[in-house]
């Protein structure tokens, strides 16, 4: 089986942090930008990367999920407990200082997991998870 991986999702509800973050601040190419019944859904992806993006979507637009279901959604987003992903860098203390001083919400600084991996985390405007691992 020949697979890959298209797309995943994040919710988020700042059209205007959420650009700043992704575009601005990692460098995402911004793929689609689309407003539609006072919501907003954003596609960015890495560059030279056109088959990968992620999906940016507003947590209210999903026919699915319950009044109740939606403030649980609400509050677990604004814990950072919704949402994550996981990056990966060929240098972690560049895209950690870039990161900072960007004024991205550092969860943790660059660590040397006992795991074996190297990483550091932060939390995007909508306070879904982004782990960074250094690579390479």
């Amino acid at each position: 089986m020949d697979i890959t991986i298209a797309s995943t999702f994040l919710p988020h509800e700042d059209p205007k942090a959420t650009l700043a973050f992704y575009h601005d601040l990692l460098g995402f190419e911004v793929r689609n930008d689309v407003g539609y019944n006072g919501m907003h859904w954003i596609t960015v992806g890495p560059a030279g990367q056109p088959g990968t993006s992620i999906v940016l979507y507003p947590p209210a637009a999903d026919p699915g999920v319950t009044e109740a279901e939606r403030g649980t959604i609400t509050e677990m987003m604004a814990k950072g407990t919704y949402g994550r992903i996981t990056l990966a860098v060929p240098d972690l203390d560049a895209a950690f200082d870039t990161l900072q001083a960007g004024g991205a919400e550092v969860v943790q600084e660059p660590t040397d997991q006992p795991y074996g991996v190297r990483d550091a985390a932060f939390r995007d405007p909508a306070g879904n998870l982004i782990r960074i691992n250094q690579v390479g």
